[in-house]
């Protein structure tokens, strides 16, 4: 389904029950509304699923991303998401690194695009909404042209699942070499013509590249969910690359530019999650993460 066909059968009225596929996470209004979500890995609490994602609820969470492929029971998953409350607004793919889509080998292509089916069918029920995906990975021995290409042909054989089981497909920018420019992100997302596909928003990656708010404006209501993460440059410029991650979320030292990221959110009429992407631990630090991203939240 390409995305002239969608918008023209929904503003016919024949697919009202599809209509907001692709306006999930947007509003018109003024006013953002986010909900604080964070990764399954994140969590270090003794005690069963249920008991987790109590405590998770406590400390101020609305959801959980959970991973997939995985050994997860989903109907445990599922159980414990209805008593608690705690929502699972999404999965996390599991492939993407070990078999990218960009690959050089098409059998680990293949595994690659096996395993985002299987994300999206556990998706489906758990009722989440996307899946996160890194759709590919540069190297020595695999050239920007050739990740766009193995990527972009695998991501239209997962277009037409996506789309039968109303989950979309989302990309996120990592340091993987690969779509490290906002224009290029936003040719990326387009080229499908479908509104199975988004950009899963990491605020700390991108700094090392561009300004979180130029990513913002250019992929608008292109961006479906938002990771949350912070960044130093002054950390990295005086210890390394690596240590910029060391900032936590609205650290004074930050260079995520918080309040203007988040005016820019909302001048796009982003709604949705904010997923927390940042080294876990037990209730303490859970409860430090998620007022942390209150205080950004609010700039």
């Amino acid at each position: 389904m390409d995305r002239r066909v969608f918008l023209t059968a929904t503003a016919l009225g024949l697919m009202s029950g599809c209509s907001s596929f692709w306006t999930r996470g947007h509003s018109g209004s003024s006013t953002m509304k986010l909900k604080k979500c964070l990764k399954i890995g994140m969590v270090n609490i003794e005690g069963s699923l249920l008991e987790k994602f109590k405590v998770l609820k406590e400390v101020g969470f609305d959801g959980v991303e959970m991973d997939s492929p995985s050994g997860v029971d989903w109907d445990e998953v599922r159980s414990a998401s209805l008593e608690s409350g705690l929502e699972i607004p999404g999965i996390v793919c599991s492939t993407h690194w070990g078999k990218p889509l960009s690959a050089n080998d098409p059998a680990e292509r293949k595994g690659g695009i096996d395993g985002v089916k299987q994300a999206l069918r556990d998706c489906k029920k758990v009722e989440g909404t996307t899946v996160l995906l890194v759709p590919g990975v540069c190297s020595d021995s695999v050239s920007y042209q050739q990740a766009w290409e193995r990527s972009t042909a695998a991501v239209r054989e997962l277009i037409p699942l996506a789309t039968e089981l109303g989950v979309q497909i989302a990309f996120e920018n990592v340091w993987n070499n690969f779509i490290t420019n906002a224009d290029e992100a936003v040719r990326y997302v387009d080229q499908f013509e479908s509104p199975a596909v988004g950009w899963y928003f990491d605020t700390g990656n991108i700094v090392r590249y561009q300004k979180p708010v130029e990513w913002v404006e250019k992929l608008a209501h292109r961006i479906i969910k938002l990771d949350i993460k912070d960044y130093s440059k002054e950390l990295m410029e005086s210890e390394g690359i690596w240590a910029g991650f060391r900032c936590k979320i609205g650290d004074p030292q930050s260079s995520v530019d918080w309040a203007g990221t988040m005016e820019a959110l909302r001048r796009v009429g982003y709604q949705g999650w904010g997923s927390a992407e940042v080294s876990g631990g037990n209730r303490d630090r859970l409860a430090d993460i998620s007022r942390r991203m209150d205080d950004v939240f609010s700039r």
